[in-house]
């Protein structure tokens, strides 16, 4: 099959992929059934958005495991180097890391990953692994999201505690944020606009751990956003099934496009994340790349650094071409504001780079990352060249892309490890390009979005960390604890920012916030809540 000649775009399903997509890597499961997307492999669907969205009153004592994993999950063994990194304590993971990176002083990592962020309290990053054109292998962070998912992929660390990655984000990030805190009177919330399996998850630890109903609610975009929720003077509230708007003191957010169009920066309503950590680079990749950059900057000298592609942010459109050849013409090409995989684009040939260029895109500004590949063709760059490590070969000699997602949360004793699961490329990585379009080969989102609005998951692809599948990513304790370091860095960058736009009323810095992320589409969209008092 010759390499897709459109625009190698995540929203489109190309075309079945011989002996790869439709041939399970070593490990994974044969699917056979109605559920079977077009190339073979697993799916899960969402509904879309039709209608009025949806809300269900989750009472105590309503977890049900089965609603909040995937099924595969249920039976998964953790694996046992995974349960031992899950199982370190932060002086051991400080002291081996530091035995492998003698620059970095230990109580400077210890005072990082002992911190209690402000805003930021819960993250996933995403994470490459990578090695350098003389064999040094790294950990680069790709992305980092403010409402993460994950919980549904990991399986179970205690199999005696089924809500253990629901209940511990909320006990050791959430609840804290509440203590001492002047909350308006009301109830409990969960609003979601995707992921309803963990969102429903958190509502039901929720609803255990607050002895009392929490409301779970779809918060989608678009004309039917204010159905169910809106907000008056700074506070929260949904629509019930008796058409009665009820006050929400506190709510555990999980809603991922767009949030800043529809949820203010400054409420009275307790909300984690709060808005700000998407728009200071949770959800915002422009002013993300700034956050790291900048945080790399305090970091010099001590031997820590957010390791991330050569990125060049604030590109117009018309410059992009430009900023393509200067990387040797792979690149990677990011909307700086989309998520879950969509807005990303993978250039190795001017018949890409062209369907990118004759689209419409809604904003003005782009980022130009270099474009991590094979060692035959990836990007060049002042720092050199990176190219995957991949998963293990199979049984074919083939090897796959694979990213790392790392969740983290962080309160009052600072940052843990929460879930860790991997995703695999469609298609296997080449010597050459030519057989397979550059997004099968590198792209390893799962989120697959439908013209009404929904969710499709390729969960044929997703790798566990468990016995099954964890061998076959390659990584070993090192790797793992690298990734989480490298997740609080992030995370820890991101946070900083979120206070830098924060004025001491609680209001976005709009003049600052323009400085560093001058578009007006994006401007236009937040909301006007977000820059006056509730």
């Amino acid at each position: 099959m010759l390499a897709s000649r459109r625009m190698n775009h995540p929203d489109e399903r190309d075309e079945p992929i011989p002996d790869a997509a439709d041939e399970p890597a070593d490990g994974d499961d044969v699917f056979e059934g109605d559920d079977a997307g077009e190339s073979g492999a697993r799916t899960e669907s969402e509904p879309g958005h039709l209608g009025e969205p949806r809300y269900e009153r989750i009472t105590p004592g309503s977890f049900e495991a089965e609603r909040h994993f995937y099924p595969r999950v249920l039976n998964a063994q953790l694996h046992s180097l995974v349960r031992f990194f899950l199982n370190l304590s932060r002086e051991r993971i400080i002291h081996r890391y530091c035995h492998l990176n003698p620059r970095v002083h230990p109580d400077v990592l210890g005072a990082i990953l002992e911190a209690e962020p402000r805003y930021f309290r819960w993250s996933g990053a995403d994470l490459l692994h990578v090695t350098t054109e003389t064999g040094r292998r790294q950990m680069v962070v790709v992305e980092t999201n403010s409402c993460p998912s994950g919980q549904k992929s990991m399986p179970t660390y205690d199999e005696h505690d089924e809500q253990f990655g629901y209940r511990s984000n909320l006990e050791l990030a959430f609840m804290p944020l509440l203590r001492g805190r002047r909350l308006p009177a009301g109830e409990l919330a969960v609003v979601y606009d995707k992921n309803p399996m963990e969102a429903s998850g958190y509502a039901a630890a929720m609803a255990d751990l607050f002895g009392e109903p929490v409301h779970l609610v779809e918060f989608p975009e678009g004309p039917e956003a204010e159905a169910r929720v809106r907000f008056v003077a700074g506070i929260l509230e949904i629509r019930d099934t008796d058409d009665n708007w009820l006050p929400i003191r506190c709510a555990f957010r999980y809603v991922t496009q767009r949030p800043w169009n529809r949820i203010p920066v400054a409420t009275k309503t307790a909300i984690l994340n709060p808005i700000i950590s998407c728009l200071a680079g949770g959800r915002n990749k422009m002013v993300a790349a700034k956050a790291y950059d900048f945080y790399n900057g305090t970091l010099m000298g001590t031997g820590l650094a957010i390791r991330t592609p050569e990125t060049t942010w604030d590109v117009s459109k018309r410059e992009i071409p430009l900023w393509v050849q200067r990387l040797g013409g792979h690149a990677v090409i990011k909307i700086p504001y989309s998520n879950a995989g969509q807005g990303v684009f993978t250039v190795t040939n001017e018949a890409e780079l062209d369907a990118f260029m004759d689209a419409d895109h809604p904003y003005d500004r782009f980022i130009v990352q270099s474009l991590i590949g094979n060692a035959d063709w990836t990007s060049h760059t002042r720092a050199g060249a990176l190219y995957h490590v991949g998963t293990v070969p199979n049984a074919k000699g083939r090897i796959y892309v694979a990213d790392l997602r790392v969740m983290v949360c962080a309160g009052p004793g600072g940052f843990r490890p929460l879930v860790i699961y991997a995703r695999r490329a469609r298609a296997p990585l080449m010597p050459k390009l030519g057989e397979f379009s550059s997004w099968d080969m590198l792209g390893t989102n799962l989120s697959i979005k439908r013209p009404d609005g929904g969710w499709d998951s390729d969960t044929g692809r997703l790798l566990l960390m468990d016995r099954k599948d964890f061998n076959s990513i390659g990584v070993g304790i090192d790797e793992l604890i690298e990734a989480y370091i490298q997740t609080v860095l992030a995370t820890v960058a991101i946070d900083q920012m979120a206070q830098r736009l924060v004025s001491t009323k609680g209001l976005l810095r709009t003049k600052l916030f323009r400085s560093l992320n001058d578009d007006d589409a994006l401007m236009r969209e937040i909301m006007s809540e977000s820059v006056r008092a509730p």
